[in-house]
């Protein structure tokens, strides 16, 4: 059986995402300000190490996202996001570009049946669009004080709902990855069409 036939690629769209996870914490995030030379800046911070993991997902072409929040960072919640992903998009092709740390790489974690992992290279951050958003949203953080996780997480809510899919399309819509889909969408209607 051929590769169209067993997965049906001519019935589903292929979506490319980019994924990555972050940790926000009650620890105030500092910034840079503008102060006289030799003064240092001065502002209020708080050293509460609590914190959350807010993992996402972003599409470079359209600017669509998909954000899920856990306590912690393992394979076990990874894979519990790939299956709330799938959810959200059952009809579609999943190709979704990630770091090679090892939660992804689980071998006990199993991965849905319309999701393809693309491991960028090691020690490479730099190559993954959705770096850029986490920078934006702690940018929104920086010298806030939280008095606990619900009041950091409702504010982490405004934020991702203010976020517009142009935004979103800016931040990670990197000119070489919409060049490589162009490509890819335009061999595939060729394929498809014979």
């Amino acid at each position: 059986m051929s590769l169209v036939e067993n997965t049906d690629l001519k019935s589903k769209k292929i979506r490319y995402w980019a994924q990555d996870e972050t940790r926000i914490g009650l620890k105030t995030i500092t910034g840079k300000v503008l102060t006289a030379k030799g003064i240092k800046p001065i502002g209020n911070y708080q050293w509460f190490y609590k914190y959350l993991w807010l993992y996402g997902l972003i599409e470079a072409e359209t600017g669509e996202s998909f954000f899920y929040e856990f306590s912690h960072l393992d394979g076990t919640c990874m894979e519990c996001f790939l299956d709330l992903f799938s959810q959200q998009y059952p009809h579609d092709l999943h190709i979704i570009q990630l770091d090679n740390g090892p939660l992804h790489q689980s071998f006990q974690m199993s991965i849905p049946a319309n999701v393809i992992l693309l491991f960028q290279p090691p020690y490479s951050p730099e190559l993954n669009p959705i770096e850029r958003l986490w920078e934006e949203i702690k940018k929104e953080l920086r010298w806030l004080i939280f008095n606990n996780l619900d009041e950091l997480r409702e504010q982490i809510k405004k934020i991702l709902n203010n976020l517009s899919e142009s935004t979103i399309k800016s931040l990670g819509g990197w000119d070489f990855i919409l060049q490589a889909l162009s490509i890819v969408r335009f061999r595939q209607a060729i394929f498809f069409s014979e």
